[in-house]
Parts: structure tokens; C-alpha cells; sequence
């Protein structure tokens, strides 16, 4: 297209709203980014961002990880190249029958353990740091079942509710992602340490949410602990993901983050829905007596 003929005012205007537009690509990606950050999306590259400290150390263990599988890859590498180009037929008529090489061979076996044990010190301070939950300002009991999540709260009224997967109708009426989104998602105020008692009433489950940097197997008869501290509001999405029976893949797990006054009001709300609601409580009874 020709530019020939056009008014100087507007080819002004039209840079003006160039330069807008291209200044605004950042922020739009920003937030395109912030929006598919507590979910999985198409044709996605890397891991979903971090949302707690759990996962902030998770992820700084991967990228040092990356960087030395990197460099032991590169090594390797052109360490075949060498020798391929070094000792092929052509260049090397008469083979070697060296069978040994003490040196190499000490060389070759210590290396590698330093390696390792390089790797296992920020490894072992990543399962103490995961572990090691002293001062959790509120508990949420987590029970899985087949096939949905049963969400406890025994400090703010002890009451308990049972969340299970919307239909794809209900997705698309709530603007949920579709085999994610549950009727009753679990709430947590943001910037609190919460303990989660996790377990079971039937076969082994595993509560994971990617965001959170949380995997805990929920098993019958046992309870295992594990710990999160949201530091932004959102809506995070996981599921179950270890293999339970037929609608194993129909365990969506959805935990809002929300500001301590908004978490107020919903537990208020709650107590008043759930406390005098006994379905939840005569469905894990019957859970526990089969």
C-alpha cells in the first residue's frame, strides 16, 4: 500500500498510535501470561509460574538442574565428535589395544559423584524446606474420594464440604476450563501458611496443584501433611494425578486465593451453608464403611 497523497497530520496520528500499540504489547502479553499462569494451555512451554514459596524453590532447583544437564550434554557431545573425528578408520588404521587407564578411570567415576552430591545439597534443603511447616496459621483437612475432594475446616467452625467436577455446560455457563472447574472450590486467604491434612477413604489419591508446588498422595488410614502460602490472589487449578479407577481423570482440584477480608466473608457464608448441610457427612460415612 502506498503512503503517497497522505496529509502529514495523518501519518502523525497513525505513528502515534503505532508507537501506543507497540509500547502496549508488553503489558497485554503480561497479562495474558498472569490469566493462563494458573492453568495448563494450549501448546504451553515450561512449567506454570510459581504462585508460593514451595514452588519458588522447585523452581530454582530446575533451572540449576537445566544448566548442568546442559553442560554434561555439551561434554558428552563433543566428546563423541572428538572421537569420531579423531580415531575413525581412516585417520587410525591400527586400533589402539589399550584396555586400561588408571587415571581415566578414577577420573571418570569421581567426577560423576561430585556431580551427584552437588546436586543433593540444594535437593535435601528443597525436601527440608517442604517439610519443615512450623508455624501454620490455619488447617484445611483434605479427604479424596472416588471421585471427588471432600475440603474440612477446622478452624474456622469446623465445617466440611465435598467438591466435585462441574459438567462441560456448567464450565461454559461459569467460564471455567473445561474437566478443571468444581462446584464448591476450596478457599485460602493469600499471604497465610496453610497446613493440609490429606487423606483418604477408599484407595490411594494424590492431591496436586501444579501453581502451589504441591503433590501429596492422600492414602487410607494415613494422614500426610504438606504446606502452601499463596502469595498472590487467583484461582488455581490441579487434579489427581495418580491413577485411582474409571474416573480418575474426573478429580479436578480448584483453590481460590483471596484477600484475608474476602476469605472472612466467604467463611462467614460458609458456615451457614455447609454446617447445617449433612450430605457431606453421610456420604463419608458411607465412604468409610465399605
Amino acid at each position: 500500500m502506498s503512503m503517497v497523497g497522505v496529509p502529514a497530520g495523518r501519518m502523525a496520528d497513525f505513528a502515534r498510535r503505532a508507537a501506543r500499540a507497540l509500547l502496549g504489547l508488553p503489558a497485554l502479553l503480561a497479562a495474558t501470561l498472569r490469566a493462563w499462569a494458573e492453568q495448563p494451555y494450549d501448546w504451553q512451554l515450561g512449567m506454570q509460574p510459581a504462585a508460593t514459596p514451595v514452588r519458588d524453590h522447585i523452581d530454582a532447583l530446575h533451572n540449576e538442574l537445566v544448566v548442568i544437564i546442559t553442560l554434561i550434554t555439551l561434554f558428552v557431545m563433543g566428546l563423541l565428535l572428538y572421537v569420531i573425528v579423531r580415531f575413525n578408520a581412516k585417520r587410525h588404521p591400527a586400533p589402539s589395544r589399550a584396555t586400561h587407564n588408571t587415571l581415566l578411570e578414577v577420573v571418570w567415576t569421581m567426577v560423576p559423584v561430585l556431580i551427584l552430591v552437588f546436586i543433593a545439597v540444594p535437593s535435601f534443603k528443597l525436601l527440608y524446606f517442604e517439610s519443615a511447616n512450623a508455624h501454620p496459621q490455619m488447617t484445611v483437612k483434605i479427604t479424596g474420594h472416588q471421585w471427588y475432594w471432600s475440603y474440612e475446616y477446622p478452624d474456622q467452625g469446623d465445617f466440611s464440604f465435598d467438591s466435585n467436577m462441574l459438567s462441560d455446560a456448567q464450565d461454559q455457563k461459569d467460564d471455567k476450563p473445561r474437566l478443571l472447574g468444581v462446584d464448591n472450590p476450596m478457599v485460602v486467604p493469600v499471604g497465610t501458611v496453610v497446613r493440609v491434612l490429606v487423606t483418604s477413604t477408599d484407595v490411594i489419591h494424590s492431591w496436586f496443584v501444579p501453581s502451589a508446588g504441591v503433590q501429596e498422595y492422600a492414602v487410607p488410614g494415613r494422614v500426610n501433611e504438606a504446606w502452601f502460602k499463596f502469595e498472590r490472589p487467583g484461582v488455581y487449578y490441579g487434579q489427581c494425578n495418580q491413577i485411582c479407577g474409571i474416573n480418575h481423570p474426573f478429580m479436578p482440584i480448584e483453590v481460590r486465593a483471596v484477600s484475608a477480608a474476602d476469605f472472612a466473608k466467604w467463611t462467614a457464608d460458609a458456615k451457614k451453608r455447609y454446617s447445617s448441610n449433612d450430605d457431606g457427612m453421610l456420604k463419608l460415612a458411607a465412604d468409610a464403611s465399605r
